[in-house]
């Protein structure tokens, strides 16, 4: 089925103060003897010949997980908003899978049933569980940018919020679906 889906460019968001993490830039710190973006790096390679990542710090660590690297338009850690905005600005395909940098255990049967719901209802997917948006695991159309932008120039910060202003698909994931997992916290990275 994935072989029927058009192209996707894939946008990594590293882009954090890793407030959670003491400061330490959480997509750098270390899993299982690699940083947490290079095990989302060998999940979605394959998907996509356009892996953008939006980072505002450590740019050379993280070139070698990247086709391109973007930056917030703003200083300052402005959220995940402006980490969007710029990389769906860089990205070369028409549909861009969308995940955080501390999400290590997401795999390719979640973002292909994502980047088919999208694909099929041609609209934004977004991951829902437990009746909550999981704004950091979606498929965008790239059509959406002007829409983000907008929502920034308004002073809109918030991202869910944001992509909600379109059509949007919920892909119903378990509370306790560990692939959807956030790495927030040190005690994570001791599993």
């Amino acid at each position: 089925m994935p072989d029927a889906l058009p192209p996707c460019s894939v946008l990594i968001l590293a882009g954090g103060r890793g407030q959670r993490m003491g400061g330490r830039d959480k997509g750098l710190l270390e899993w299982r003897g690699e940083p947490l973006v290079a095990h989302i790096q060998r999940t979605v390679r394959p998907l996509s010949d356009d892996l953008v990542i939006s980072c505002n710090r450590n740019q050379q660590a993280y070139a070698a997980y990247a086709d391109h690297l973007v930056g917030d338009a703003e200083a300052d850690f402005p959220g995940p908003l402006a980490g969007v905005i710029a990389g769906l600005q860089a990205a070369r395909h028409e549909w861009v899978v969308l995940l955080a940098c501390d999400a290590p255990l997401v795999d390719q049967a979640l973002i292909d049933a994502l980047r088919q719901l999208a694909v099929t209802a041609d609209s934004a997917a977004m991951v829902r569980q437990g009746g909550y948006w999981q704004p950091m695991f979606s498929v965008l159309p790239r059509r959406v940018l002007p829409v983000l932008e907008q929502a920034w120039a308004t002073g809109e910060r918030s991202l869910q919020k944001a992509l909600l202003r379109e059509t949007v698909q919920g892909f119903e994931c378990a509370v306790d679906d560990r692939r959807l997992s956030n790495f927030n916290s040190p005690e994570w990275l001791q599993g």
